[in-house]
């Protein structure tokens, strides 16, 4: 893979759950201490499944045993990877709810994923006055009723993919900069105060995973190819794709 294809692997939880003891044993003591801290069987077991297959996924870049992939975090939690001796270093990222967990992967360049479970007695008029920005509220309220709680996730979704990409965390004002949202309008990152040049540096993707999940992808640079495949629970050197 070089830097202008970035691959998408979705994971369906539920089937992979039952991989979890397999899984469990490729974990670093770090992650198995995680996982022993969730009060709920069914997290537990998801939170296992989720970072195996990464830890699946990225082995079979770096052709190395899934167990030997060393994860390090930068100044705000944001996990990447020990240093390779590859010229164009790997980047990842892994994001999860419910049943659905998505894993993003390419080589030197940034980039973020968030797919969020639509939750249909979520607050989230609320949360929109509160973290969005006044622009993306006005036009949150004029998208049709029905629609406004997807556009919401959608909205959402689009500006956590890119912190995420860009690996500040929440030392980024989410109403510092703009999304589109509107049924129909491409995903796109609109307007940023701070610097009007990082509209350039990005590119968002929607991401379908279905109907009861937003998802999206932002990338640095406009010049890659998206490729999307499933992880089925085996090494992603036999996996079939989408």
């Amino acid at each position: 893979m070089d830097k202008t294809q970035v691959h998408l692997w979705s994971l369906d939880l539920r089937l992979a759950g039952s991989l979890a003891a397999g899984l469990e044993k490729i974990l670093s003591p770090a992650e198995r201490s995680r996982a022993e801290k969730f009060k709920f069987a069914e997290h537990r077991t998801k939170y296992i499944a989720a970072h195996g297959a990464l830890r699946q996924i990225l082995a079979a870049y770096l052709e190395i045993d899934p167990s030997a992939v060393e994860f390090t975090e930068g100044p705000h939690g944001k996990p990447d990877l020990i240093s390779t001796s590859r010229p164009l270093p790997l980047r990842f990222n892994l994001s999860h709810s419910h049943d659905a967990a998505l894993i993003a992967v390419t080589r030197g360049r940034q980039l973020g994923v968030d797919v969020e479970h639509i939750k249909r007695d979520f607050a989230w008029p609320e949360i929109a006055e509160r973290f969005f920005s006044a622009a993306e509220v006005a036009k949150l309220r004029h998208v049709a009723p029905e629609l406004q709680q997807r556009a919401f996730f959608v909205c959402w979704t689009r500006k956590e993919a890119y912190i995420k990409a860009k690996g500040g965390g929440l030392s980024i004002p989410l109403q510092d900069f703009e999304v589109s949202l509107a049924p129909g309008e491409p995903p796109a990152l609109l307007v940023h105060r701070d610097d009007p040049e990082e509209v350039n540096r990005w590119r968002l993707a929607e991401i379908e995973v279905g109907p009861d999940y937003a998802a999206a992808l932002s990338v640095e640079g406009r010049d890659w190819n998206l490729r999307s495949f499933r992880w089925q629970g085996t090494s992603p050197l036999t996996t079939s794709r989408k």
